[in-house]
């Protein structure tokens, strides 16, 4: 007769073999999929709303993961926000105030901690492909660097088969150049749309999807004119090219067995390449897509309206990770705890801080948003605003400028091109911040709390541009070489 103690140990053997192997399949940290979309805005998506584009894969992501209605960049330029993106620190305190390449020469302080090294330091392979637009590569080094045409988003997710099907977990940073505006940046005629990227002769297996300016939908902040209408059919087709290339990158890791251990975050580095969006701070510039699946599918066809910024977006993906951090150490917080959640207390205020797209375009800007109200610091608001040389050559803006247009969508040319110190907008009684409380006796009160609130941001995160309240000098240095 076997003793009942025998017995119950043959049983208990089963049972912590597969304890064993439940704790380690939780402790296997997920793969990670960060897809930055290059000038893509709210606006050219179906699951936002867009009746008129093909987007199927974009939706599909939204239902089954998590959709965000309220996720803001800190910068609507590409390079300040992709240093944003991959440190979790505000550029003003990193040394990421505009564009890296060329002449412009902005890069990040050596030194600065970034994602992809603390990814890699704690066993992960990280790989990158498309734009990179940050500097110096000692501060956002990736094990390894894929090649391909950025604007050939299929070819480029083909490419990342060898990181897919790796052993280790992998972080993967997938930037195509879609859809931010092709050269030559200046048309000839003056009035012909930009390509933004397509080609007659297309790219190897994308679909050429083509849209009528007739069909397309016009954002109010733009003018609905011909040349505007064209530019955006091109728009659009850059999109929906950039949707196929994210159905590839989804049918390889399904059909590697990754689907259930993969981390997918889709996004938008700043918004649309028009002027009235990109390198502005109104909504159109840095309220963008975000859409997460994450493992497991724990959350599916999920809206939240938590807002939340692309300076969190390091700390949230090191919590997905399990990698441990100070929260000292980033100016965001991890959001991951909140993916279910519709509307989770305490995520109702953003910041964002602008200082240069091109190095011959100062305009700083600081903002802060809380609840419905926005308040807008427009430093050096005594300059006439500035153009990106792109934007000013698109037919959309030269079709207003070269006839002496008064109106440029819902704002006045003048009112566009000069703007007020402070500008301080309702939004939930005025989405398209046309009126301007910054004035008004009854919101003074407003005004002076969401200044402080500011200005205290400012402080904490190490802001150069604090010294411009009253010329204060909590944060000059001393000014001398030492």
């Amino acid at each position: 007769m076997t003793p009942y103690y025998g017995t119950a140990r043959a049983n208990w053997i089963p049972f912590f073999l597969l304890l064993h192997i439940v704790v380690a399949i939780a402790a296997t940290p997920p793969n990670i999929v960060l897809f930055v979309a290059d000038d893509h805005g709210l606006d050219a998506l179906g699951c936002y709303g867009n009746t008129v584009i093909k987007t199927p894969h974009m939706d599909r992501l939204a239902r089954e993961g998590v959709l965000f209605t309220q996720a803001y960049c800190t910068s609507a330029s590409c390079a300040a926000s992709r240093s944003v993106i991959l440190t979790g620190k505000y550029g003003h305190a990193t040394g990421s105030y505009g564009h890296v390449h060329d002449y412009h020469h902005f890069s990040t302080f050596e030194g600065s901690k970034s994602l992809p090294k603390i990814l890699e330091s704690n066993g992960y392979l990280t790989a990158r492909i498309g734009k990179y637009h940050l500097a110096p590569e000692s501060v956002f080094h990736f094990n390894t660097v894929l090649k391909e045409d950025p604007r050939s988003t299929i070819a480029m997710a083909e490419a990342c088969e060898s990181v897919i099907g790796h052993d280790k977990p992998f972080f993967l940073y997938f930037c195509p150049d879609d859809p931010h505006r092709g050269h030559p940046f200046t048309p000839n005629p003056w009035n012909a749309p930009n390509t933004f990227g397509n080609r007659p002769q297309g790219y190897p297996g994308v679909d050429p999807f083509t849209y009528e300016p007739e069909d397309v939908i016009v954002p109010s902040f733009l003018p609905d004119s011909p040349e505007c209408r064209a530019e955006l059919a091109q728009y659009y087709q850059s999109v929906s090219r950039i949707d196929q290339g994210l159905g590839r990158l989804l049918a390889m890791i399904e059909k590697a067995g990754k689907t259930e251990d993969t981390l997918i975050i889709y996004l938008s580095d700043n918004g649309i390449a028009f002027p009235g969006a990109k390198t502005t701070v109104y909504e159109p510039g840095i309220n963008l897509p975000l859409i997460i699946k994450s493992p497991q599918n724990a959350q599916r066809n999920k809206v939240c309206h938590a807002m939340v910024s692309w300076v969190d977006l390091t700390p949230t993906l090191l919590e997905f990770a399990g990698i441990k951090y100070r929260p000292e150490e980033f100016h965001g917080r991890s959001f991951s705890k909140i993916l279910g959640q519709s509307n989770p207390t305490g995520w109702n205020t953003v910041f964002a801080a602008h200082n240069f797209h091109e190095l011959t375009m100062y305009y700083p800007m600081r903002v802060i948003r809380k609840n419905n109200m926005k308040l807008i610091w427009n430093i050096a608001w005594r300059l006439e605003y500035p153009f990106a040389s792109d934007l000013w050559a698109s037919s959309t803006w030269q079709s207003v400028n070269r006839r002496s247009g008064k109106w440029y969508g819902s704002r006045t040319v003048k009112k566009y091109l000069y703007r007020e110190e402070f500008e301080l907008y309702d939004l939930d009684n005025d989405a398209e911040e046309r009126v301007n409380l910054s004035a008004k006796k009854e919101h003074s009160q407003t005004l002076e709390s969401l200044k402080g609130q500011l200005k205290a941001f400012q402080l904490a995160t190490q802001d150069p541009w604090q010294i411009m309240w009253n010329n204060e000098s909590q944060v000059q240095g001393p000014g001398v070489g030492l």
